[in-house]
């Protein structure tokens, strides 16, 4: 069975609102999504400061967790 696809832009918006609803995630996380082959996964990015703030690793951690579902449920188009 096919799964449906999403843009990279929709996924990484569906992750921030999963986010928004479980973690108090920081400002300045940038996210990604890492594909090679028909596999993807989401990257988390943050400058430094950003990085130490309360709450950071923590979304990561989500992030990880969103993304693992999320890649079960759709293809990344393109």
């Amino acid at each position: 069975m096919t799964k449906p696809t999403k843009t990279e832009a929709e996924l990484i918006a569906m992750a921030k609102e999963e986010l928004k609803a479980r973690v108090d995630c920081p400002a300045g996380m940038a996210i990604s999504v890492l594909r090679w082959g028909t596999k993807w996964e989401f990257r988390a990015k943050a400058d430094p400061g950003t990085a130490t703030l309360p709450g950071y690793p923590e979304s990561v951690a989500m992030l990880v967790k969103i993304g693992d579902q999320l890649s079960k449920q759709y293809d990344v188009a393109g």
